[in-house]
């Protein structure tokens, strides 16, 4: 049985895929790009998918597509993060640039590792504050992404997924809260992973992370979100 744990946490954390920091064009200038901060875990850099596939890359393309120059995705994110290990991640980056749009995903391990609502709370609006930081503290230029419901994958057959399911609504609705008291904008993505969660088109090798096809969801959804509030 503890073979078989370390075994699902592995697979979480095993990967160590970070995009180096890149000093972006100044996004205060009139004309100058759009620039993309991405910060997250195995959701965010597409755990076993090509990066262009992930969500950032994807939704940096449509935008593209729009006709709203944006810089490449810059990326802080590894498989298997909790919010104070991303926490922690940012602060060794030292960033100093702001971001024209920065994207926050962060909350799946904390949940698979069993800490308290409470917990996840309060770093979660700690990595909140510090995505508004990024922006230049313009809040509606922060978008949070809600948390995928891994129970819903054959990864987590034989283990109780009504469980998990009620415990990620809780993070969810609690993460909710927090973005709009702050008045960041809010995407809700977790029922399209729950709907297409058995589907293996939606699914990456592992049978746990997403498929380009199922980031290609939330990238179009990102897309008009970040698009109406670039255009105001």
């Amino acid at each position: 049985m503890r073979w078989m744990l370390l075994c699902a946490l592995y697979l979480l954390i095993v990967d160590n895929k970070v995009c180096t920091i890149k000093k972006p064009v100044n996004n205060e200038k009139k004309g100058s790009m759009i620039t993309y901060l991405a910060l997250g875990d195995s959701y965010t850099i597409g755990e076993l998918v090509p990066s262009k596939d992930n969500f950032p890359h994807q939704t940096v393309g449509l935008l593209r597509k729009k006709k709203i120059d944006v810089t490449d995705p810059v990326i802080i994110a590894t498989t298997g993060w909790t919010t104070d290990e991303l926490a922690a991640s940012i602060m060794e980056h030292n960033i100093n640039e702001t971001f024209s749009i920065v994207t926050l995903l962060i909350g799946v391990n904390n949940q698979y590792r069993g800490r308290s609502l409470d917990n996840y709370k309060a770093e979660f609006e700690q990595l909140l504050n510090q995505a508004i930081k990024f922006s230049g503290n313009k809040p509606e230029h922060v978008f949070v992404l809600s948390t995928p419901d891994w129970g819903a994958t054959p990864f987590a057959e034989g283990k109780d997924r009504q469980k998990i399911a009620h415990e990620i609504d809780a993070y969810n609705t609690a993460e909710e809260e927090i973005v709009k008291r702050h008045t960041c904008h809010y995407l809700e993505i977790t029922k399209s992973t729950r709907e297409n969660g058995m589907n293996p088109v939606f699914l990456a090798e592992d049978k746990l992370h997403p498929s380009g096809s199922e980031y290609a969801i939330w990238a179009e959804r990102l897309s008009e979100q970040i698009a109406a509030e670039l255009q105001k």
